[in-house]
């Protein structure tokens, strides 16, 4: 007898175990297959920096015990100035925070298979039906969702998502002692996350600073290998020497070490707009469509609130006795994540790729620019609403927009 569930998740990350927990409380069953073993989970897929904000944690109910340390500010550097903005949030104990979600689920009857890698959708008359793993093993259900993240295995071979290697996105992260988090020659980074702009630390992306508690906290960057990278960076540097770069030259961590018993993080996440949600009985979430935010770099809220929607979908699809897992039905999810998880998306998405294009002067006129601003035209700005950027637009800009309106063209 063939297994066969009401929804397959492939994929224990925030996205993943976040969907199976919200379709178990509503008594569906669910099986959740993760690729890693159960035994010291998630050791490989530690890779989130876990900053997010207080919308995040109280719209999830995130406990405290998986906050390393809650945030009151966001601070934006460029190379000679900053910005300070009162805003809260969490820094989360990414490891702890995913082995959370995954005892949630279970204790709402969520099964979950470890060592259990998803490799091929099961196919019946061009719909999939539902999944291989282990190889040979098989398991059906009315609905599939891929969250694998970036490796995307069923949503490639479904054709619901195009993952471009030149939107992709490489971040790494060091969790680091004695670092001098009130620097006199910095704004005070103490209960406080910090984004820096500065294309001689990072060309093409942005570092940070995350406060994780006394002279502790998250350190790393990021960035995506197009225009700027290759105009500003040095393209013999791995990503791992930019940031041992950093740290060097940085006097915020002249005593700095990193500490012994944390692992380091790296990961990637792509920043592109999606191409599609789902199709027949099927809905990719979280980082298997592009959900990162482009302009803060912030990815766990988007993904809890694509599997969110996920389930939402899943839900009024297998509801009552006549079940509709089509094509049309599952565009629910579609609608959705354009609604609620990212709306704006493509202008936030322009944004984020108007400002790699800016040098670094560019920057220090923008944080001034963003002190002289009062806070509803900032919460406009950051929302992508047009009266709230043009604000910051200024017309010397226009050698730099036209250089961004030929590199759109040529991307289309």
């Amino acid at each position: 007898m063939s297994e066969h569930y009401d929804v397959v998740v492939a994929g224990a990350g925030p996205a993943g175990a976040q969907c199976a927990r919200d379709l178990a409380q509503r008594n569906y069953d669910v099986l959740v297959l993760e690729a890693e073993p159960e035994d010291g989970f998630p050791r490989q897929s530690n890779k989130s920096t876990a900053g997010t904000f207080a919308s995040m944690t109280g719209a999830f109910g995130i406990p405290d015990d998986v906050v390393m340390q809650y945030t009151d500010e966001v601070v934006l550097e460029s190379p000679n100035e900053h910005f300070v903005q009162t805003q809260p949030g969490a820094v989360l104990e990414f490891a702890e925070f995913k082995q959370w979600l995954v005892a949630e689920g279970r204790e709402h009857g969520a099964e979950y298979r470890f060592d259990a890698r998803v490799n091929n959708p099961i196919m019946d008359d061009g719909d999939i039906v539902g999944v291989q793993y282990d190889g040979d093993e098989e398991v059906y259900a009315d609905i599939v969702v891929d969250a694998t993240g970036p490796a995307a295995p069923l949503a490639k071979k479904l054709g619901v998502c195009d993952l471009q290697r030149q939107h992709q996105a490489v971040g790494i992260e060091w969790e680091m002692e004695g670092v001098d988090v009130d620097h006199p020659d910095f704004a005070d980074l103490s209960n406080a996350m910090m984004l820096r702009l500065d294309h001689d630390v990072v060309p093409g992306g942005y570092s940070w600073i995350f406060h994780t508690g006394e002279d502790t906290a998250k350190v790393g960057l990021c960035y995506i290998q197009h225009e700027r990278y290759q105009q500003y960076g040095d393209t013999s540097r791995s990503i791992d020497e930019h940031l041992e770069a950093w740290l060097d030259e940085d006097p915020r961590f002249e005593n700095a070490e990193r500490i012994a018993d944390k692992q380091q993080h790296r990961g990637s996440a792509h920043i592109q707009m999606p191409d599609s949600f789902s199709t027949d009985n099927f809905m990719a979430i979280g980082d298997t469509v592009p959900t990162i935010d482009p302009l803060w770099g912030e990815g766990i809220h988007k993904g809890m609130e694509s599997a969110r929607a996920a389930a939402i979908t899943a839900d009024r699809c297998l509801m009552g006795t006549e079940t509709d897992t089509s094509a049309d039905a599952m565009s629910i999810y579609d609608d959705l994540w354009k609604s609620r998880v990212a709306p704006d998306m493509r202008r936030r998405l322009a944004m984020t790729q108007l400002l790699y294009l800016a040098p670094n002067d560019r920057y220090d006129r923008l944080m001034d620019d963003l002190n002289a601003m009062d806070v509803e035209t900032l919460s406009e700005a950051n929302e992508g609403g047009l009266r709230g950027i043009s604000k910051l637009v200024h017309f010397d800009d226009l050698p730099l927009l036209a250089r961004f309106a030929k590199q759109r063209l040529a991307e289309r």
